[in-house]
């Protein structure tokens, strides 16, 4: 998916939610565990459910490959099924991946070839020679970390050089030499404030995605305020907010409810633009 379709289906749905898929058996409802595939089924059932208030999917690698072959063969299912039933919705591999060149470059293959995804997280710390093999595909976005919502983040994001440039800024700024805003995003966690501020004076046109709103605390309001842009410019993800809004036998209706609550505070914010 590219740029201009991302946007289009922005204005169209009047959301730029990101449903992340964070599919972890130990929160799951019970109900589910009676079927063949429990991981893909639950997903199944809430692709189903917030599809019409999403434009993005956000599947974590992490709560997949914890379970071997089957929790892979479960992600590429879910995959499949969303552009099999839901063909328009964007599709980030969260994956945090980046390493040297060749390694990379098999990376990009098996996220972009072989599943066939629109995007991928990559970290950035090993450089220009880690990112730009995943930048070769046209169409497929590269995801860099940038500024992340967990407490650690202060660790070392925010160290500053000589001129007092903080290191988030750093990669950001060099970044803008291997891609463009039609190939790369960056992810800004919902909990840094007014740091919006400070990212659009440097990247104004690219595309934030923003995890950390609901379960983290992060606001939409202030994200909007401080981060969006002309072309709205983000991707708001809720993860535990959505899928285990429930428990019970109707989660997949309640995750349903939790998305089009917030549909509808993102349309507000979208007219507030004037988007």
């Amino acid at each position: 998916m590219n740029r201009e379709q991302l946007i289009q289906q922005i204005r169209q749905k009047r959301s730029f939610l990101c449903v992340g898929l964070d599919s972890d058996p130990k929160k799951m409802p019970s109900c589910v565990f009676d079927l063949y595939d429990p991981i893909f089924e639950f997903n199944k059932a809430i692709i189903d459910a917030t599809a019409p208030y999403c434009v993005a999917y956000k599947p974590n690698l992490a709560f997949y490959e914890a379970y071997g072959i089957k929790g892979m063969q479960a992600f590429q299912k879910t995959t499949d099924y969303i552009k099999e039933k839901h063909p328009h919705h964007f599709i980030i591999a969260d994956a945090k991946r980046g390493d040297i060149g060749n390694t990379s470059k098999m990376y990009a293959r098996t996220f972009f070839e072989e599943y066939d995804l629109d995007a991928l997280t990559v970290a950035p710390y090993m450089g220009e020679d880690s990112v730009t093999p995943f930048l070769e595909y046209p169409d497929k976005w590269v995801v860099l970390l940038a500024l992340t919502s967990n407490k650690g983040s202060h660790d070392f994001q925010f160290m500053a050089d000589a001129d007092g440039q903080r290191l988030f800024e750093r990669v950001i700024l060099t970044s803008q030499q291997w891609g463009t805003p039609d190939n790369m995003m960056y992810v800004v966690g919902a909990t840094q404030g007014r740091m919006f501020e400070d990212i659009r004076r440097i990247a104004p046109d690219h595309f934030l995605l923003v995890p950390g709103v609901g379960a983290q605390g992060g606001s939409l309001h202030e994200v909007c305020q401080y981060g969006m842009n002309a072309d709205c410019g983000l991707l708001v993800n809720s993860s535990r907010g959505i899928i285990y809004a429930s428990s019970d036998d109707h989660f997949a209706e309640i995750a349903g409810n939790k998305a089009r609550e917030l549909q509808q505070e993102m349309d507000q914010e979208l007219r507030a633009h004037g988007i």
